[in-house]
């Protein structure tokens, strides 16, 4: 399976939105739109997306982007009116947190697909590996979106409470 100049582009392109969502999770527990990282997120990330559209096979490729697209504006869009506040707050994590979600669920199963080069680890979109990875990812997301809602709701009475 080769890989067009414009998939490269699209696979090394968006590759830095995940260390920067990473490291945003970790240190923020969310990512952060008005951070140096968040904005290089949001660009490594549209790059991806709109790279998606010419590329892809499949429609639920053009399904994932779409949702992906909407859900990257959504969050960047609350931070241009200034730093989210109330439950814009919520809204804007939870929607720049599932976009997450949508970039590494077809990074693992193209990852999977295609490495090692020649042998890939996965031949079949029901292998046990692609489908447990996948369930991870959605288990990651189950989980951790409730955990930034709770720490969000803890930030928002411990910052009233101190104005009070």
């Amino acid at each position: 399976m080769t890989i067009s100049p414009l998939g490269w582009l699209h696979t090394v392109g968006s590759l830095p939105a995940i260390p920067l969502a990473a490291c945003m999770l970790v240190k923020s527990g969310r990512i952060v739109p008005e951070s140096r990282a968040g904005r290089a997120y949001f660009w490594f990330m549209l790059l991806g997306v709109l790279t998606v559209y010419p590329i892809a096979h499949q429609s639920i490729s053009t399904v994932i982007a779409t949702v992906t697209l909407v859900l990257l504006l959504l969050g960047y869009g609350i931070a241009l009116r200034g730093p989210a506040r109330g439950w814009w707050k919520y809204v804007q994590t939870v929607s720049l947190s599932i976009s997450v979600f949508l970039l590494m669920v077809p990074t693992v199963s193209e990852t999977l697909r295609r490495l090692p080069v020649g042998q890939p680890l996965v031949t079949d979109m029901k292998d046990p590996l692609l489908l447990g990875a996948q369930g991870a990812l959605l288990l990651a997301l189950i989980v951790g979106i409730p955990l930034q809602l709770r720490v969000l709701g803890r930030q928002r009475a411990h910052a009233t409470k101190v104005q009070g």
